[in-house]
Formats: structure tokens, C-alpha cells, sequence
């Protein structure tokens, strides 16, 4: 990863799932960027047709709670304004109106990591499906480059242990990863 390019983890740890889908709040994107929180909105007003529905929603009092319970941000506790909620369209529109060498490698680490979510996803999803023993080493296998990616040479693995479990027609697959201690 190129150098003063934030890390996979730190925007994986902002990502918090809301209606369904998985957002990143204002403040977050605000610290990601290394901007104040109203600037994070303020494209939003100024811009209402780069934001349709869907693209980014005021958290209601229930999603405030959780994300005070997720996030150590001091400014949730004195803000007026209910939190906005950004998916991962309103995050790339975003990235269309804010500029800067900060800004563009910000939005490169959100997108990468949003795709390498979505990689990692399908290939356990694969996993699961799937009865070959060699097949699934290799799906295996891949998910651990990926979560290598995801978490660079800070996660480094003793061993790693996965359960596959058969209950009533519902596939529980559960993987388990040990960390090194240093």
C-alpha cells in the first residue's frame, strides 16, 4: 500500500451495518479524511441529486444508540444533529466532490476495501457450497490472502481451525483465526 495511504483496517473498523446495509458514519468519514464532520455534509445539502435515496439517511435515535455504542466518538454525545450514514454509493459520490492528494488516496483505500469485503464474502460463501475437499482448501486458502490484505503484517496467525455445522437445512460455517502473540 502506498505510503500515506490509510490502512484497510482502519476503514474496515468504521464500517458499521444499518437497515441492512453496510454504512460509514459522517464522523467516521470525516476522520478518514482528516476533516471536520460538516464538511463531510456539507456536498450533501449543497448537492441533493448526487445523493438520491439510498446513497446516504439520517440515523434515527435506535441506529444512534448503536453507533455510540460501536464508535468512541466524543462528538456523538454533544451534536444536535442526528449522524448521517454513508453506503458505499454515497461514499463513491462523495469522492467525486472532494479533492485533494488526502482525499483521492482516501477514497482508494474506502473502494479497495469495499471490494476486498465483497471478494472475501463470496469466497466464503463459495466455501460453503461447495463439497470438494481440494476446493474448498483453495477457497480457503484465498480468504486468508484476502483477510492478509484486509489486515496487512500486523495479523500475523499461529493456526487457523473452520466448523462447518449442519443445522436443520442452515449452514453455519464458522472460521476461526489465532493471532500470534508478540
Amino acid at each position: 500500500m502506498a505510503s500515506g495511504r490509510i490502512r484497510y483496517d482502519t476503514v474496515i473498523d468504521k464500517i458499521v451495518r444499518l437497515r441492512g446495509k453496510d454504512v460509514i458514519p459522517d464522523f467516521a468519514v470525516a476522520e478518514l479524511y482528516g476533516v471536520q464532520t460538516k464538511e463531510v455534509n456539507q456536498p450533501v445539502r449543497n448537492n441533493p441529486d448526487k445523493f438520491p435515496e439510498g446513497y446516504v439517511f439520517e440515523v434515527d435515535k435506535e441506529e444512534l444508540a448503536h453507533l455510540r455504542s460501536k464508535f468512541l466518538a466524543t462528538n456523538l454525545n454533544k451534536s444536535r444533529v442526528m449522524p448521517k450514514a454513508f453506503t458505499e454509493k454515497g461514499l463513491y459520490m462523495l469522492a467525486t466532490i472532494l479533492k485533494g492528494d488526502k482525499a483521492t488516496q482516501t477514497t482508494i483505500t474506502i473502494i479497495e476495501a469495499y471490494a476486498k469485503l465483497r471478494e472475501l464474502s463470496r469466497t466464503i460463501g463459495e466455501m460453503a457450497k461447495n463439497p470438494d475437499e481440494f476446493k474448498q482448501k483453495s477457497l480457503m486458502q484465498r480468504s486468508g490472502e484476502i483477510v492478509d490484505d484486509l489486515f496487512g503484517d500486523d495479523f500475523q496467525t499461529d493456526e487457523t481451525e473452520t466448523e462447518i455445522e449442519l443445522n436443520f437445512a442452515v449452514l453455519k460455517l464458522k472460521h476461526t483465526i489465532k493471532r500470534k502473540k508478540q
